[in-house]
């Protein structure tokens, strides 16, 4: 019997920790009202923003292994690169000032972490690594400066307002190169989907979860924007440039 109740503890402490509060656990477990509603959404919010967060850890590696495993950055814009690294810096830096749960963002720290990476290569894979070292001392300094007391709430604030049309702009660049180019290069079909995806079901948890009205704001333009590449890449999707450059030698 102690053994039985150091388990409902154990799950209990679980469920309040991560995926509902008490008053929602009351509901399901004592009152038995498994469709109590606003007690779904929350629980639904939860996991969700759980999944978005697990898959986030290799959202991008498909992209990642495609750039290491052509040796080759071709179809890629840097400055679309930079232009999400702007705005998934800025979530990062809003959300930690907001105390937002990390459930509600946390995929963006690590689609930073994979976004900087493949911001490196795309410079590596053209022939300039330094710049690409360069490129990564100075988005961790500005990282650091961001998280810092130094740094004001409004210019967090100003940056998140800045987010909506880096991100529409940097995914019109990349849409813009994909049309002139006549494929989609070394993009990656599987993240665009991922992305497209995980920034359609954050509308409903930034909501549910944060409240916040330009959060909620920013991932409806992600998900346009991502929608955009999405149809592109299946558009162009026998289209690779070794199959471009074939047509024009016949």
């Amino acid at each position: 019997m102690a053994d039985q109740g150091t388990m409902t503890d154990l799950v209990r402490g679980f469920l309040l920790t991560y995926f509902m509060p008490e008053s929602c656990y009351d509901e399901f477990f004592l009152a038995l009202n498994f469709l109590h509603l606003p007690c779904l959404k929350i629980v639904l919010s939860k996991v969700l923003g759980m999944f978005i967060i697990l898959g986030s850890v290799l959202v991008k590696l498909p992209q990642i292994l495609k750039l290491v495993g052509a040796q080759s950055a071709e179809g890629l814009s840097f400055n679309t690169v930079l232009l999400e690294l702007f705005a998934i810096t800025g979530t990062v830096a809003y959300s930690i000032a907001n105390e937002f749960p990390f459930s509600a963002w946390g995929e963006t720290l690590f689609l930073m972490l994979q976004t900087v990476v493949i911001g490196f290569l795309v410079q590596h894979y053209r022939g300039r690594s330094i710049a690409g070292l360069v490129f990564l001392v100075v988005h961790f300094g500005l990282l650091a400066l961001l998280l810092s007391p130094v740094t004001p709430m409004s210019v967090v604030t100003c940056m998140q307002f800045f987010i909506m049309p880096a991100v529409t702009i940097g995914r019109l660049i990349q849409a813009r190169s994909n049309y002139q180019n006549g494929h989609t290069g070394q993009l990656s079909a599987i993240s665009v989907f991922l992305l497209f995806a995980g920034s359609l079901a954050r509308i409903f948890t930034s909501i549910q979860e944060t409240g916040d009205t330009l959060m909620a704001l920013t991932y409806v333009i992600s998900s346009a924007s991502n929608g955009i590449l999405l149809l592109q890449v299946l558009y162009y999707w026998n289209c690779s440039p070794e199959h471009k450059n074939k047509k024009k030698r016949e």
